[in-house]
């Protein structure tokens, strides 16, 4: 497969009217797994019932089976939001969050040793009170082996409690266990919200992180994950949306994706399109090679996953109808091969 292409693979309906925050993983077969938040009542919101549901393909994306049930609605209103990772050890980590109410939202992880045929008893690794906000497909593995959580502490999610935390949980036990941060990262505005880290090449880490700021801000954290420096404007402007910061595995650059809407200039309207990629060959200082994965004005895209498939890349996004059915949110994947990133 030398071109690229993209299609809805889960489709919104009324009465499953959001389908996001989606996460893929190869399994030892070359089978590729998707999972993603499956809102099944009718209802949209953040809080409304929702299970992870799951599609396999067997051809490197290109066509998926049918849809099935990863994990039942095991929360008081839902879960949603799929991490996927795989240890060294083989293992895979599932990550999700169960969500209970409007001041309890936790991150739970379970393992598989099976290729996700079973999963085992959830752990915890958020183990403080409070809402916690956890992005899909954000789980870091640091080349020691050290597993890092990044998230958005809130007291409550109601619109007047919203200024945000970023806080990391760590675990050196392949997630068995779980401690935190010292650095609870504060931002005015809603505060530091749904962070991403990268491990650098100097072993340095790099938070990017979502604001109200109309920019993405940075962090860096010199002892694995243990305290973290005051945020900074990333020089990157971007609307109160989640931007996705990954390390290209081919070619060793780091790939950024966000909403690039402000590049007409400050005055432009803070929306959810364009969704674009940079690339930097310097770990995060500059960006170059931008590019739109989509661009239509009616339809916004948010909420990336990357998962690095032989020498492509494959992404899911929900799309919104915005214009034509605001209520309605579906999830997309495209497949585009590495080298597109860097096409001019």
């Amino acid at each position: 497969m030398t071109h690229d292409f993209g299609f809805i693979i889960a489709e919104a309906t009324a009465e499953n009217p959001r389908n996001t925050e989606g996460d893929i993983i190869e399994l030892r077969d070359g089978t590729l797994l998707l999972a993603w938040s499956d809102f099944y009542a009718g209802g949209m919101p953040d809080h409304a019932p929702a299970r992870i549901s799951a599609k396999t393909s067997q051809d490197r994306g290109k066509t998926w089976g049918e849809r099935f049930t990863l994990l039942e609605n095991e929360g008081a209103q839902n879960v949603m939001s799929v991490s996927f990772l795989r240890l060294a050890s083989g293992d895979i980590l599932f990550f999700y969050l169960r969500k209970n109410g409007p001041d309890d939202l936790q991150a739970m992880v379970r393992r598989s040793s099976d290729e996700l045929t079973t999963l085992s008893d959830p752990v915890r690794c958020t183990c403080d009170e409070g809402y916690w906000v956890v992005n899909n497909a954000r789980i870091a593995q640091l080349s020691d082996g050290r597993l890092i959580v990044p998230a958005a502490w809130h007291r409550t999610i109601d619109i007047d409690s919203r200024n945000a935390r970023a806080v990391v949980w760590l675990s050196d036990d392949e997630g068995r266990t779980w401690s935190r941060s010292e650095s609870a990262l504060p931002l005015p505005g809603r505060g530091a919200m749904e962070p991403g880290v990268v491990e650098l090449c100097d072993g340095r880490l790099l938070m990017i992180i979502r604001t109200s700021l109309d920019q993405i801000y940075r962090s860096y954290s010199g002892d694995r994950g243990v305290t973290w420096s005051a945020p900074e404007p990333m020089g990157v402007g971007a609307p109160v949306a989640p931007s996705t910061l990954v390390r290209i595995p081919s070619t060793g650059d780091l790939l950024l994706i966000w909403n690039d809407c402000f590049r007409a200039g400050p005055e432009a309207e803070a929306v959810r399109v364009p969704l674009t990629t940079a690339i930097s060959r310097d770990e995060g200082a500059t960006w170059e090679h931008r590019r739109d994965l989509e661009t239509d004005p009616e339809l916004w895209f948010a909420y990336t996953s990357v998962t690095f498939v032989d020498d492509r890349a494959l992404l899911t996004y929900w799309v919104d109808g915005r214009l034509s059915d605001p209520r309605l949110l579906h999830l997309k994947l495209r497949s585009v091969p590495v080298s597109w990133f860097y096409e001019a």
